[in-house]
């Protein structure tokens, strides 16, 4: 199964996550332009020539440039991934990365918003157009289930449950879970589609529930950039990004007493250690209103 030119063989090295991973384009997308970058960099050796002194190399020159511990990490990582897929299929007798330590990082607390500056945030949209509940609603439905971002532009009609007050959602590697919807984020739900969806249809069709003012899906760009202009508006002066929003979701949950184990489900998280994150966001809240309010603090 021998390809030889760089291209043959990270489309292979794509295909095989994807058939096996269910991995986003989005991620194939990123592990095939570090393996191009790579690639042209090792010119004129081959990829299948690679030797552990080139990716020490590659990896260091990078480093010079200023390019982080974390980023080193991850770009050491799609090549661990690749010479293993290649080893694999008999294009190479050993993955070059074998010896190669990461570099290594500390797990940085994921930035996240106050209770208070959400509601600051949810506030900010105009409702009184069709853009503005549009918005408002997308606002309310990430904070009251933490999806994805993805898996919130993605939402189809179908995939909601009025009933049941639950959304079935499509995550990573193609799992389904189950989600319950708050009701005011139904009720505005609702109130989207019944008096604001069809003007923004303008006599289209769309299975998407949110979509943009010329009746196709809106894209997370799009979305990323209205959040950052609302929180702007609403007078938070973070960063922030739909991401953020599913921050607050997890933490606010542990810090009103939720379970771990029910914030990872809710989350999507194949691994308990992902969610673990929260815990230490949630404990770091309790310390400082500790310190603010306790007379010993």
């Amino acid at each position: 199964m021998r390809k030889d030119s760089a291209t043959d063989l990270i489309e292979l090295f794509q295909d095989t996550l994807w058939l096996e991973y269910g991995l986003s384009q989005n991620t194939l997308k990123a592990y095939g332009s570090d393996l191009k970058k790579f690639s042209l960099w090792l010119r004129p050796k081959g990829l299948l020539a690679t030797e552990q002194e080139d990716i020490s190399s590659y990896l260091a020159l990078q480093f010079s440039k200023g390019m982080s511990a974390r980023t080193s990490a991850r770009l050491l990582s799609s090549f661990r991934r690749f010479f293993a897929v290649q080893e694999r299929y008999g294009n190479v007798s050993a993955n070059p990365c074998a010896n190669i330590e990461s570099p290594h990082i500390g797990r940085p607390l994921p930035s996240t918003l106050t209770e208070t500056e959400v509601e600051q945030l949810l506030q900010a949209p105009n409702v009184s157009t069709p853009i503005g509940y549009r918005d408002r609603t997308m606002l309310e439905f990430l904070y009251a289930t933490g999806l994805r971002v993805t898996e919130l532009i993605g939402l189809t009609i179908n995939q909601i449950n009025f009933r049941q007050g639950m959304v079935r959602v499509t995550g990573k590697g193609n799992k389904d879970r189950l989600v319950p919807v708050g009701e005011d984020a139904l009720t505005w739900l609702e109130g989207f589609l019944k008096e604001h969806r069809n003007h923004l249809l303008s006599k289209m069709q769309s299975d998407f529930v949110f979509i943009s003012n010329r009746g196709l899906p809106i894209t997370r760009q799009a979305f990323w950039y209205r959040i950052k202009r609302y929180a702007q508006e609403g007078g938070i002066n973070k960063k922030i990004s739909p991401h953020t929003v599913r921050h607050a979701f997890a933490t606010h949950l542990l810090n009103h007493g939720a379970d771990l184990r029910v914030v990872q489900l809710l989350l999507g998280h194949s691994d308990l250690s992902t969610t673990q994150i929260y815990t230490h966001v949630a404990r770091q809240r309790l310390q400082n209103l500790h310190s603010e309010f306790h007379p010993r603090g």
